[in-house]
């Protein structure tokens, strides 16, 4: 499957019950090719109202962080969330709502096949690298799973509410910077 495919099949996807509450589906934004993708959790109400992942105040904090390392979600990375439908009221997306969507992510990773991953917040960190990670503790920190490079980092709407955070979750930035320096040829050109 192409990835306009691909993503013409999620948005038309009703394999769980958010298709009944969604005003759009968040398939996801940026370069298709990228070697660098960010994962979050799910969309939240500006999202879903947009259909695009991290529109909102989180999205205009994440996009500045981006820029700052010379990343930009219309060149170099891809921005996704597992969950491709706004659970109601925000709340955290059921076991089936995770099922069902896992697969549009899978799809999504094999088509993009990044070099990096960067998981937003605790609940993505979880549910992609290991299931007791803890973002709190171990944002900025590698691992490497099947040639892939993992990390996480604190959820942009966490900085939010706790800018005091941003400094240290900035380091994370430029840590990812750096590896992508390591790891990825295309990212930065010259």
């Amino acid at each position: 499957m192409e990835f306009e495919q691909l993503k013409a099949a999620c948005l038309a996807c009703t394999k769980c019950g958010l298709c009944a509450t969604r005003t759009n589906v968040v398939f996801g934004d940026g370069a298709p090719n990228a070697e660098v993708m960010f994962i979050g959790e799910g969309p939240g109400q500006h999202e879903d109202e947009q259909g695009l992942p991290f529109v909102g105040r989180s999205g205009q904090l994440l996009d500045r962080y981006l820029e700052a390392i010379g990343l930009s979600r219309s060149s170099n990375v891809f921005i996704a969330n597992i969950v491709k439908c706004r659970p109601p009221q925000n709340r955290d997306p059921l076991p089936e709502e995770w099922d069902a969507c896992l697969p549009w992510l899978r799809e999504q990773f094999r088509l993009i096949q990044p070099k990096i991953v960067v998981c937003l917040g605790r609940i993505a960190a979880q549910r992609i690298i290991r299931p007791d990670f803890s973002v709190t503790k171990e944002h900025g920190q590698w691992t490497r799973k099947n040639g892939v490079w993992f990390t996480a980092t604190l959820h942009p709407a966490a900085l939010l509410r706790s800018p005091s955070k941003k400094p240290e979750a900035f380091e994370d930035y430029v840590a990812l910077r750096e590896k992508i320096r390591e790891v990825c040829s295309r990212t930065y050109p010259g």
